[in-house]
């Protein structure tokens, strides 16, 4: 190719390279902003020691907020003002394996709000909400360490059986204290200190037990007095016949009494 071509063409290569680079910058940027766009306000993705982080906190939410990449690892949702956890709320989020709730308002955990994590999640934050009483269901299958400390919980059966269903994340169940109890002496305390010497589930038992058979007892005094009731009414009522048949001529009053002697017997 002549010298005089090249000079020529070279601008043209150039002008059509500098072309195509802007476009691919476009393309990265507008995607960069759908990106952005998708999640709310305060929250953005990254990467910590290697895995896949999305940070929501102090994001001012009031719910737990979708599209959240699902390939995510770590989940924090901390210092928002979230008040419940719906059932399957992260349901499409298979390989969470550290999911912080800590410093909400949550006051309710539906049961399955977990489910889909109970394969690969090990570490749960729900530390500094407010929850008072929780099913233990809610926390099926899941073999994550769970921190529920600094909340205001009603010690009861109910309580007891969600921390034997559980396993507490270190240094964590000091901060389990009743806020309120079925017992007065216990508020203010720690539940592990407390279950050391009370059985909640078994004075639960026993109550109910107790309130069975005093159920049974009522009803057994009220077919008791109605079957007294029902015998004194038709031995009044006979009485009467009888008094009746008395008072009538003592032909028709023989005939009657023998009708009178066999319906009773």
């Amino acid at each position: 190719m002549p010298v005089a071509q090249q000079v020529l063409l070279r601008p043209i290569t150039m002008g059509l390279l500098l072309q195509s680079l802007f476009l691919l910058l476009l393309f990265l940027l507008g995607s960069c902003l759908r990106l952005a766009a998708a999640f709310p306000k305060g929250c953005y993705p990254s990467e910590e020691e290697g895995l896949k982080t999305f940070r929501c906190s102090n994001a001012q939410l009031t719910e737990v907020p979708r599209d959240i990449p699902n390939d995510t690892n770590k989940l924090y949702l901390d210092s928002n003002q979230i008040p419940f956890l719906p059932r399957d709320a992260f349901r499409d989020l298979p390989l969470l394996l550290e999911l912080d709730l800590s410093h909400n308002a949550i006051a309710r955990v539906e049961s399955g709000a977990f489910r889909g994590l109970a394969e690969h999640l090990h570490s749960l934050d729900l530390s500094s909400n407010r929850l008072v009483s929780v099913s233990k269901d809610a926390f099926s299958n899941l073999k994550a360490k769970v921190n529920l400390s600094n909340n205001p919980w009603l010690c009861d059966c109910r309580l007891q059986e969600l921390i034997h269903a559980v396993e507490l994340a270190a240094d964590s169940s000091g901060g389990i204290v009743c806020d309120s109890s079925t017992q007065e002496e216990h508020i203010g305390k720690a539940f592990l200190q407390v279950i050391a010497d009370t059985d909640f589930c078994n004075v639960y038992k026993k109550t109910t037990d107790i309130a069975m058979l005093v159920t049974m007892f009522g009803w057994f005094a009220m077919v008791i007095s109605y079957l007294v009731y029902y015998v004194r009414q038709n031995q009044e009522d006979a009485r009467r016949h009888l008094e009746y048949l008395k008072s009538l001529p003592s032909k028709q009053r023989r005939s009657e009494e023998s009708s009178t002697i066999s319906t009773v017997v």
